[in-house]
């Protein structure tokens, strides 16, 4: 199906339900708008588009924060036919001068608060002919998101789509680098809904409380699966613990999808007295799951002790995958918390060495998936493409063992794997074990260049509030958690830096600490 009939479909059966609330805490501001009203704006959205000459297999920037309007904008490009480009709001102006050129993008949908990062862009976008912004406050002479809506048609939009063309041009840099332009299709997306669906099992009395970042193949892929059902959303524009419990609680949330920062975040106010849990009714809170990056199992044990009831889903996927949903632990699996799980509905999953056989059970290899949502390519890039899907097998660049009972962990990024002296480190074992400790907020852990050993892992440690913390308590707690060889050899108080949805940025970390090198023995 594709992804925008799932909208019309709602909108016909369901016209004057809630389809989306949007909350601004700080403002005050809530907004909602039904089905039907939905439907039409984003029917409007794409004839306003059509009618400024936007065609099938165009692709349109999108260029915005979380609020109702982006899913308006996101939903009337693809109805169509063009592509969606979602950029991120943190992208620099040279970042987005990169993707529009590797797009060659005809038009820009972007937030007023954007309108300075594009004009800084030298020369100026040669391709983009038009520039539609969302805001309330413009400038003369700049066409309204408001006033292109006002003027268009509500009517049905006369393209011809099926569920293989293109919809979506997603940029991602991952863990590894430079922002890859990943295309999907409609077909990709409607996995998604599907998995998605198939796992938490999404209903029209669900509220999906929608809180990371739109424009990343995550959260919002998570929603199709209440989309193809029916089901609401709400979008939260602040994140606090304060938000994030108040909006379950205000607009009886059912199922909320956490970063693991956050749900840190929210057990620290509890912990703490700052949030009490009988100041809120979260009895309709039935599922929080987490994904976007390693689930210390500390982490979800803590959960369970404030909401012993709820359901809890660890989610594994990467964009190359339409975003999570090709492996997951699955609800009735929380006693295998720490492992990502096994393949997910419609997928298969499977643990390769480097000549693509089967490793035995228990040893390391590369993670590979095969699924309707692997992606059909990396945009203009044929050779990555090639090294990436072999005959229909997306390999994921992540290492991971299968346990007796056919659960899969992971054990780190290939690129991220550190080998010390012939001894091969994985970071996600050793930031795994270290959370465990009580006084550590965050961490992440990284290769050194070391004159004797080659590399040596650098633990860089973000204590708990008011929590002080030493290196020698530091190692003293990994001498009794792990074997020697993984023990830190640097630790470093500072900051883990994190993207929106909350991996850990590795190349951030080695580029900030590119100086550091161990030349003598150590410990």
């Amino acid at each position: 199906m594709i992804i925008s009939e799932m909208l019309a479909r709602n909108a016909r059966m369901y016209p004057d339900e809630v389809a989306l609330v949007e909350l601004a805490p700080s403002q005050g501001k809530r907004k909602e708008i039904s089905w039907r009203e939905f439907d039409d704006r984003v029917n409007r959205v794409a004839n306003a588009l059509r009618h400024r000459g936007i065609k099938k297999g165009d692709k349109v920037i999108h260029f915005m924060r979380n609020s109702i309007n982006w899913l308006e904008a996101y939903f009337g490009i693809a109805r169509t036919g063009a592509w969606v480009v979602p950029l991120s709001y943190r992208f620099t102006a040279e970042d987005v001068k990169y993707c529009a050129d590797i797009t060659e993008a005809r038009a820009m949908i972007l937030d007023e608060e954007f309108i300075e990062r594009v004009e800084k862009i030298q020369p100026p976008l040669a391709t983009i002919e038009d520039y539609i912004v969302v805001g309330e406050d413009l400038a003369q002479g700049r066409d309204s998101f408001e006033e292109i809506i006002a003027r268009s048609s509500p009517e049905a939009v006369p393209v011809e789509l099926n569920e293989w063309d293109e919809c979506g041009l997603y940029f991602t840099s991952g863990t590894t680098g430079s922002p890859k332009p990943i295309l999907l299709t409609h077909k990709n997306m409607e996995s998604a809904a599907i998995t998605e669906w198939a796992h938490h099992h999404q209903n029209r009395d669900d509220n999906f409380i929608l809180i990371p970042p739109l424009y990343h193949a995550g959260a919002k892929m998570h929603w199709f699966g209440s989309l193809i059902v029916g089901g609401r959303a709400t979008l939260l524009r602040e994140v606090s613990p304060q938000d994030i419990l108040e909006a379950v609680h205000r607009e009886r949330g059912t199922i909320v999808w956490l970063l693991v920062p956050w749900a840190y975040d929210i057990l620290a106010a509890l912990d703490s007295g700052k949030l009490k849990r009988e100041d809120y009714d979260l009895s309709c809170w039935r599922l929080m799951h987490i994904g976007a990056q390693p689930v210390p199992p500390s982490l979800v044990r803590r959960w369970k002790m404030y909401f012993p009831d709820m359901q809890y889903d660890t989610n594994y996927g990467l964009s190359e995958s339409t975003g999570p949903g090709c492996v997951h632990l699955g609800i009735e699996n929380e006693h295998k918390v720490g492992a990502i799980g096994k393949a997910g509905f419609n997928w298969e999953a499977r643990i390769v060495d480097e000549e693509g056989e089967d490793v035995p059970q228990g040893s390391v290899g590369e993670l590979i998936v095969r699924g309707d949502g692997v992606m059909k390519e990396y945009y203009k890039n044929p050779e990555k493409t090639a090294e990436t899907i072999k005959n229909g097998w997306l390999y994921t660049g992540d290492m991971g063992r299968v346990d007796s009972d056919g659960f899969i962990y992971l054990v780190d990024r290939k690129k991220d794997v550190i080998i010390s002296g012939g001894e091969n480190i994985y970071p996600v074992e050793v930031e795994e074990i270290l959370h465990t400790h009580p006084k550590v907020h965050d961490v992440g852990v990284i290769g050194i260049p070391d004159d004797r050993l080659g590399e040596v892992a650098a633990a860089i440690i973000y204590p708990e509030p008011g929590e002080p913390l030493t290196e020698e308590e530091v190692l003293g707690f990994c001498k009794q958690q792990m074997p020697r060889y993984k023990i830190p050899r640097i630790i470093i108080f500072d900051k883990v830096p994190r993207s929106p949805t909350g991996k850990i940025e590795k190349p951030r970390m080695r580029e900030r600490y590119a100086n550091l090198r161990r030349t003598s023995p150590n410990r």
